[in-house]
């Protein structure tokens, strides 16, 4: 007998010890999230915390950056007309950080140049703060969910190993599925929610820092507005 025949009778004898329907056995992706054991619970808790301050700081910094691109020009007519009041009201009806901004400066108008710039830029600061409300929270779950993985999978080789040491004959492959699954899914879950958090968490951001730098540039815009009357 050649070693070719050897290695068909060896084939052909597996297939006859292992039923079809374990060769072939289908696995829904709920049943593969259950086999990640109790870690891929909080993964899951933080993959739905992600969501959540994803949609809800989009939706608030999309909000926000809908000022109007004749804002400052309406409030400069005004403002050289004399129109101070009205000005004012124009920037309570628009209600974004840059128009609470302007409408804190419009207050101040007829004290120093400098007491009005520190009262715009405080009013600044607390609008950022707001703007940046919860990011910290995304960046932490970036970095905590595939630390949970990791730790998931840790435990999972543990229990593989104590199905092992407890079995005094062969190991069968069943028998330490469980761990295997827990250890690879918990790792690739983790991975996942980080990678995706860390994803959003960059791109709000980003989004905030176009927004600062438009009040910014807003503010100085204004400043300049309120020296013309005085120049002339």
């Amino acid at each position: 007998m050649n070693l070719l025949t050897l290695i068909l009778l060896t084939i052909l004898q597996l297939n006859e010890d292992i039923p079809n329907e374990e060769v072939i056995e289908q696995i829904s992706l709920l049943d593969l999230v259950l086999k990640g054991g109790y870690m891929i619970a909080p993964i899951v808790l933080l993959s739905l915390a992600a969501t959540y301050i994803f949609i809800e700081r989009l939706m608030t910094i999309r909000d926000a950056a809908k000022t109007p691109d004749n804002l400052l020009t309406d409030i400069k007519s005004k403002v050289l007309e004399g129109r101070i009041n009205d000005a004012q009201a124009l920037c309570i009806a628009t209600s974004t950080p840059i128009a609470r901004m302007l409408e804190k400066g419009l207050t101040r108008i007829g004290n120093p140049l400098q007491s009005i710039e520190a009262s715009i830029e405080n009013v600044g600061k607390i609008e950022v703060y707001k703007l940046e409300k919860n990011l910290s929270y995304l960046a932490t779950i970036s970095g905590a969910a595939p630390m949970i993985g990791f730790l998931g999978t840790v435990t999972g080789m543990i229990q593989a190993f104590m199905s092992i040491a407890q079995e005094e004959g062969a190991v069968s492959p069943k028998l330490l599925s469980s761990g295997i699954y827990e250890a690879m899914i918990t790792t690739a879950a983790g991975l996942l929610v980080g990678i995706l958090s860390y994803l959003a968490y960059n791109y709000l951001v980003t989004r905030v820092a176009k927004l600062i730098h438009s009040m910014e540039y807003t503010t100085i815009n204004f400043l300049d507005l309120l020296q013309e009357p005085q120049s002339k």
